[in-house]
């Protein structure tokens, strides 16, 4: 059997290894999916996940679960070398080593992009995956138990301003659930108040939303004003040491919460371990049809598609536009890749990838939204019911649609629930607190000094 390897397991990686398994015949080809997480996140929930109005594991499909017949490998691929047909994988347990194949597909994802900011990478949380969303979500609601026993003044302040740098979908929807989960929250906390909120999103640009128009995007943000929160635009995060954000406009104040998402970065391996052609941004090179080269220069068997793979689009009226990185394009590339490379191991014609956008809708906390289809502007609840229709016929398999609608479902009857588990991250705490307070610490120390 040749070997097929993708390198990632998320939209475009998941959708391929999911439409090969239904296609190719049995002894015809074995598929090895290579990736650190045994899920694969739809990363359009997780804002609602920050909210508590998505569950944390329904924003994630599990692989082993909907990809029976293909061999999954928990690792992260360090290095391609294409020349050897060969991947170096580094597994979450033991040490690297190569991985042959026959075929290659390389749906690696993009990473979060970051800067050297002083204090960002000790102070900030990544809004891309789910573990993230929970943190965001259990930081928000412990700071609200906190601030609740603080009498008012700096401290309580501190633990109640939130902050997002980056002004694109993932954060103006981060930043707008997060909103209405804390405006919510006040019902609940007496000793609490509206003005005791302070809500920053800071975007470099003199816009948010570039995917939508320049009007939308500016009710967008009269919308998030009126609703209480600042928004900071041509504006950049200059420093974010021990809390105490610094911002290019002037403005210092203390945050307890800082979320970034400024943009995403090519994947390492491809940006920087790879012998397969690369453009100036360190994504691969890749023609209509997904495999990776040139016209005049195809490279045999290899594959890629999604956030790392600049693809031309031909749907586009502008020469030489390449398709934006985002769930519509991945999903449907994934599919097309899958049926692609089946063709191609019998012989037969490939098709090259055109896609039409479907719009673009983004929810800006409970009951609110934006929908745009090029002229076509929808907004408020209307846009986010259109969301929330959307993304729950999007998310793969019916026993996800059918989870996420039971809890929209329970939320809307019984609301939010408003619970931390931030205790989680630290498991063992309650249980090595609760020797030590019984001298089991002592005792132990004792034995080990006379033997």
């Amino acid at each position: 059997m040749r070997e097929i390897v993708i390198v990632g397991g998320g939209y475009a990686g998941f959708y391929t290894a999911w439409g090969l398994e239904k296609t190719l015949r049995s002894g015809e080809a074995r598929v090895t999916v290579v990736d650190p997480r045994p899920y694969m996140t739809y990363q359009p929930f997780l804002p609602e996940v920050t909210a508590g109005s998505v569950e944390a594991r329904h924003a994630a499909v599990s692989l082993r679960r909907h990809l029976r017949r293909s061999r999954l490998i928990a690792g992260t691929v360090t290095e391609v070398r294409n020349a050897d047909r060969t991947v170096t994988v580094r597994p979450v347990n033991g040490a690297d080593y190569e991985l042959h194949y026959d075929i290659l597909v390389v749906t690696a994802g993009a990473v979060t992009r970051t800067f050297p900011i002083p204090g960002l990478a000790q102070q900030a949380i990544g809004l891309k995956h789910v573990e993230e969303a929970v943190a965001i979500r259990d930081r928000l609601l412990t700071a609200f138990d906190q601030a609740a026993t603080l009498p008012p003044g700096p401290e309580r302040r501190k633990l109640l301003t939130v902050t997002f740098v980056g002004g694109g979908f993932s954060g103006v929807e981060g930043f707008g659930e997060l909103l209405s989960l804390a405006t919510a929250m006040l019902k609940s906390y007496p000793e609490l108040s509206f003005d005791d909120l302070s809500f920053h999103l800071v975007e470099a640009r003199g816009r948010i939303l570039p995917e939508v128009g320049d009007k939308p995007g500016a009710w967008v943000v009269r919308s998030l004003e009126r609703r209480g929160a600042r928004v900071h635009l041509d504006t950049q995060l200059v420093s974010a040491e021990d809390g105490h954000v610094v911002l290019s406009d002037g403005e210092e104040f203390e945050s307890g919460l800082i979320v970034w998402t400024a943009g995403n970065a090519s994947n390492p391996v491809v940006h920087n371990h790879t012998d397969l052609p690369v453009d100036e941004r360190g994504l691969l090179v890749v023609r209509p049809d997904l495999r990776v080269g040139t016209d005049s220069e195809p490279v045999p068997d290899v594959w890629a598609a999604g956030d790392d793979a600049t693809i031309p689009d031909l749907a586009s009226p502008v020469p030489g536009a390449r398709t934006v990185p985002n769930a519509q394009h991945a999903v449907r590339q994934g599919r097309l890749l899958a049926k692609n490379l089946v063709a191609d191991l019998r012989g037969k014609r490939v098709r090259n990838y055109r896609h039409s956008s479907l719009g673009v809708v983004a929810t800006l906390g409970l009951g609110r939204g934006i929908f745009q289809y090029k002229g076509i502007v929808i907004k408020g609840v209307p846009a986010w019911l259109m969301h929330r229709g959307y993304h729950v016929l999007a998310v793969p398999t019916w026993e996800r649609k059918v989870r996420v609608l039971t809890v929209w479902l329970t939320a809307a009857l019984f609301g939010r629930d408003l619970v931390s588990l931030a205790s989680v991250q630290h498991p063992r705490d309650a249980f090595v607190t609760s020797g030590e307070a019984q001298g089991f610490g002592a005792s132990r120390a004792g034995e080990e000094t006379a033997a």
